[in-house]
């Protein structure tokens, strides 16, 4: 399964970055996101135009959700990269944990934070 992470669905938004990538997943209904992402999406919308145009797009992308083995998993991924000194933030730490619970590979230009996490799978 393959989930996009924020960036990619901006970029997607944009046509650039994935577009391709990203649209094929969408015809085949192959692509997920994180809860954490249409947070991010959502409550980025700087106007109606912009809101209207994301609901369209998490319409066609189910979200997957932080339950309790999403949330073990992010919670150990956190406290793992802290104490090496490479934190990436709460935010990314609960998509990784989202992916990682549930044998995802995650679709991301943000690769410095990801590449991290020992055994995350990245598109």
């Amino acid at each position: 399964m393959t989930i996009a992470d924020t960036d990619v669905l901006i970029d997607y938004l944009a046509g650039k970055g994935e577009a391709d990538a990203v649209e094929r997943l969408l015809r085949h209904g192959a692509l997920r996101t994180t809860v954490i992402s249409r947070f991010e999406l959502l409550s980025g919308a700087k106007n109606a135009k912009q809101l209207a145009r994301l609901v369209q797009l998490l319409e066609a992308v189910p979200s997957l959700g932080l339950d309790d083995a999403a949330a073990d998993a992010a919670s150990e991924i956190r406290r793992s990269l802290e104490r090496s000194g490479n934190p990436i933030g709460m935010a990314d730490s609960l998509i990784a944990g989202i992916v990682t619970a549930n044998g995802g590979t995650l679709l991301t230009r943000n690769r410095r934070h990801f590449e991290r996490i020992p055994g995350m799978k990245l598109a």
